[in-house]
């Protein structure tokens, strides 16, 4: 049967559960496991699809179509392992569902109640990661204990562990053991007391991870070992890293935690193989080819996780091509007071990301333009590459006044406009082209030499489309669509021929990144960046990638079919 291990966190959020959770699942993969993961999330959103990114941070797309948590990123992006609906639960999806069998009869005529009826729908949920192909499922639980919210789920795998035993479920708890810098030492009395809570409950952990900004002492570990029920050797340290989160592998295997987890679950223990992700992470540290600076030019700028995915890709376009990155977050509203040449002087490259609303819209398309006429490498994702469409609509094509029926909805020229579909569409949760769709690929074109194929899977995640009535137009005037979707005909990708290096897409390639195997639009895109930042000659056209090592193309050719 599938084994079971929950991820749980006490005293302040922010911990790092997600991170931990996903580096704990890399190291069973590495030895051999089959590993699925799961978030479930304590908010009444049935999915953080209409939330804020000032809220939330990123919506993070699953290839199925799932709006879920940005955690699933991390999941995805350390262990390679696809995530789908069942891997992300919110409190408003498990009421959601209690209700509508509530209204259907399925309880017949007994009074719902948290416990059993929301509890077994929570375990349903964990239930569903179930199944022949999976030896280890994990799964985090948001939030932390003590916030009411919370205690459903708790509840719920405390059942569970019940109902499977306890050599088929273990319990992993997070917390933190501050410095206090007047004192001039750590406390270890806020992670005794978030285990009295969970201890309350029927939880005790098996294992204890201890945040920390300086190393645990032998009497600390004894302490929370004493005072947690933990056995000493399995409170684990995990110290903030030096670099990069890629390093919190490394760290939690140099302590054996994987080893006791596989222990305490009864499993083999068979050998551990990190040896690609040392690879990167050395690159990573330490890049032979010296730094490249890229410009994000963004509406949320001021909330990191609201662009994780996308800072993660391009580091994993830098380890790609044996570089560093240094982003230079620009807010799209500055640019608008300030214009763009002072915000993106210096810069090798300029990426303009998603997004939705007009706020900063005029930002955005100012610092396309720069990229334009400058020759510099840019890079437009979803919202970014509407924004590319209209600048050279504008700037190139002569129609003045071209915008997105989203921002100006009586412009003479929508060379953006609502899918057609969407137009009839009411409620905003969900309803979205979301997930993968199928694009094809137009030979010779710098998509083609990127992906190593003609044809690709992307994660979509918008409502408004690039408008054919203006695509032969604009292609006489010298956009190349270079990418489109099949099943509707419509544009996915857009380039510029004349230009060192300039293509924007309406999906999402950041969700499909991974630091072993970058996207090959960041790869491409990376490296156009670096070759100015060198000062090399460009050559126009395709033909400038076409140094790619066959490996690379053979990967690039795996990944698009």
């Amino acid at each position: 049967m599938t084994k079971h291990v929950f991820v749980t966190g006490g005293v302040v959020s922010s911990l790092g559960k997600g991170l931990t959770a996903a580096s704990l699942a890399l190291l069973l993969k590495q030895r051999g496991y089959r590993v699925r993961m799961q978030k479930l999330d304590p908010y009444l959103n049935v999915d953080p699809g209409t939330m804020s990114p000032f809220q939330h941070g990123e919506v993070y797309v699953t290839a199925d179509g799932a709006e879920t948590d940005l955690d699933l990123g991390h999941y995805e992006r350390f262990t390679g392992i696809p995530c789908s609906r069942e891997s992300n639960y919110t409190t408003g999806r498990i009421y959601s569902s209690v209700i509508a069998r509530e209204r259907e009869g399925h309880y017949l005529g007994k009074t719902v109640q948290v416990i059993p009826h929301v509890t077994d729908e929570i375990k349903q949920a964990i239930r569903s990661l179930d199944g022949d192909g999976v030896d280890i499922a994990i799964t985090e639980i948001g939030g932390t204990a003590g916030d009411i919210e919370s205690l459903p789920f708790l509840e719920a795998i405390r059942q569970f562990r019940q109902d499977v035993g306890r050599r088929n479920a273990l319990f992993i708890h997070i917390t933190l053991v501050p410095y206090i810098k007047a004192a001039g030492e750590l406390k270890t009395k806020p992670s005794q007391q978030s285990v009295g809570i969970l201890r309350t409950i029927g939880i005790i952990p098996d294992i204890l991870i201890c945040r920390c900004e300086r190393p645990l002492a032998r009497e600390h570990k004894e302490k929370l070992a004493l005072f947690c029920n933990v056995d000493e050797e399995l409170v684990i340290e995990e110290r903030d890293v030096a670099h990069s989160i890629y390093e919190v592998p490394l760290e939690l295997a140099a302590q054996d935690v994987d080893v006791y987890m596989l222990e305490k679950l009864g499993m083999h223990v068979s050998t551990l193989d990190l040896a690609d992700w040392k690879r990167m992470v050395q690159t990573l540290v330490d890049p032979p080819g010296g730094k490249v600076e890229i410009a994000v030019v963004g509406k949320y700028i001021r909330l990191r996780d609201a662009y994780k995915s996308i800072y993660e890709a391009l580091t994993h376009g830098g380890v790609a091509n044996g570089v560093g990155i240094e982003i230079r977050m620009v807010e799209s509203e500055d640019v608008e007071k300030r214009g763009a040449a002072p915000l993106l002087d210096g810069v090798d490259g300029v990426l303009v990301p998603g997004g939705f609303g007009d706020r900063g819209i005029a930002g955005k398309i100012a610092a396309v333009r720069h990229a334009r006429e400058n020759g510099l490498p840019f890079f437009g994702i979803c919202l970014g590459m509407q924004c590319a469409v209209i600048e050279f609509a504008r700037g190139v094509c002569g129609m003045q006044g071209a915008d997105s029926r989203e921002f100006r909805p009586d412009t003479p020229f929508p060379v953006i406009d609502l899918m057609e579909e969407q137009k009839k569409v009411r409620n905003l949760g969900g309803t979205m082209r979301l997930g993968a769709c199928r694009c094809r690929i137009a030979p010779d074109t710098r998509a083609a030499a990127a992906y190593g194929a003609l044809e690709t899977t992307e994660r979509h995640r918008h409502r408004y489309e690039f408008n054919n009535v203006f695509r032969g137009k604009m292609a006489a005037a010298g956009m190349v669509f270079s990418g489109l979707w099949p099943e509707g005909d419509l544009v996915e990708i857009v380039e510029l021929r004349d230009h060192p290096w300039f293509v924007a897409c309406q999906f999402h390639p950041e969700f499909q990144s991974t630091p072993l195997q970058a996207h090959p639009l960041f790869r491409e895109f990376v490296k156009a960046a670096a070759k100015k930042a060198a000062r090399l000659p460009e050559r126009s056209g395709p033909s400038d990638v076409s140094d790619e090592s066959d490996a690379s193309d053979s990967q690039d050719r795996q990944r698009a079919r």
